[in-house]
């Protein structure tokens, strides 16, 4: 087996250990969807809320409970990309992808963003991004090791916040308020949301990057995927949705999930979310979204795989659902367990 970045580990020698009894559950508890297995002894356990949508939108069955809010963190951000476009944005391909994206900081992402900031007349300054790293491990070492400092332009969420500036200069609103909760964009974003989850929006906070970050269920954020994969051709949902699907790479990057996922099943809609968020939608309209309940995003993978090989997608994508479940776990550098799915 390998480790997610591709560097082989090798397999520590087996021991037979009796697995030890589980402890009572909470009556309340959200149930488990992934354990910590270390040396065939469950360490862990990661709870959380799933859902599945029928390809009619229809609730197909969940886990835990899909209808409490939650804030979806960057799996909003197909939505937020919608609302530049509304806002008279012209944007396509790499561009529109890479202003719903998660980036991974690679040298192809940072480029584009530096392009789009200066295609608008706007200088890498006026982003209100904190500064941050590139998000892929290797990436930032790489940075680091060229003598790069953290940076606004750098933060993954860098290019979503070009497309909101870009599109404040073409609307002729302000851009030194672009992250306010009442800024026009902002309140475009709102009713993008509310439209596509078919629900009202019950809290709105603050996103890591800065913009203002609405809460939904998880029922409500699978509807929105499907309705992005659903809309009619042309339309700014669809257009979102076709420029994220064509171009994976800008959503997230080369060694991420989301990215391979849509190269092996083409027409899936996969974004990610921080604090273990997961939302995707297939071409045919079924839709799922997830949520770990305490942020552990190394489950994110060994989850997915296993909510998409229950809905039936497993032999045409094997090789990727394969390489996102398995995530290992070392001791003296040999694999000594690994995070497994739980339902």
């Amino acid at each position: 087996m390998s480790h997610p970045t591709g560097t082989p580990v090798p397999d520590a020698p087996a021991r037979s250990v009796p697995a030890p009894a589980a402890p009572p559950e909470p009556a309340d508890a959200a149930p488990v969807l992934a354990e910590v297995v270390r040396s065939g002894f469950v360490e862990g356990r990661h709870r959380g809320s799933l859902v599945v949508l029928a390809a009619d939108g229809s609730v197909q069955w969940s886990l835990g409970d899909a209808t409490a809010p939650v804030f979806p963190r960057s799996t909003n951000k197909p939505m937020q990309a919608a609302a530049v476009l509304r806002a008279g944005l012209d944007l396509s391909g790499e561009r529109l992808a890479l202003a719903a994206a998660s980036h991974s900081g690679e040298p192809f992402h940072l480029e584009l963003v530096t392009t789009m900031l200066a295609e608008h007349g706007l200088t890498a300054e006026q982003l209100q991004t904190p500064p941050d790293l590139p998000l892929d491990p290797v990436e930032a070492e790489t940075y680091l090791a060229g003598g790069g400092r953290r940076a606004p332009l750098t933060m993954n969420c860098s290019g979503k916040h070009t497309a909101m500036l870009a599109a404040c200069r073409v609307a002729g609103w302000p851009t030194q308020t672009y992250l306010d909760p009442d800024h026009p964009l902002q309140q475009l974003v709102l009713t993008g949301i509310r439209s596509a989850a078919g629900e009202e929006v019950t809290h709105v906070g603050t996103d890591g990057c800065g913009a203002p970050l609405m809460a939904l269920s998880l029922t409500g954020l699978a509807r929105a995927f499907r309705h992005f994969v659903t809309a009619e051709p042309g339309s700014p949902e669809r257009r979102v949705a076709d420029a994220m699907r064509a171009h994976p790479e800008y959503v997230a990057g080369t060694r991420r999930p989301d990215t391979w996922l849509m190269r092996a099943l083409p027409g899936t809609l996969a974004k990610m979310g921080a604090e273990a968020v997961q939302a995707l939608a297939l071409p045919d309209g079924r839709a799922l979204a997830f949520k770990v309940e305490d942020g552990a995003t190394r489950t994110l993978g060994p989850i997915l795989a296993r909510v998409l090989r229950r809905m039936g997608v497993g032999e045409e994508a094997e090789e990727v659902l394969a390489r996102i479940e398995d995530q290992p776990l070392l001791g003296g550098g040999h694999r000594v367990g690994s995070i497994r799915a739980a339902f």
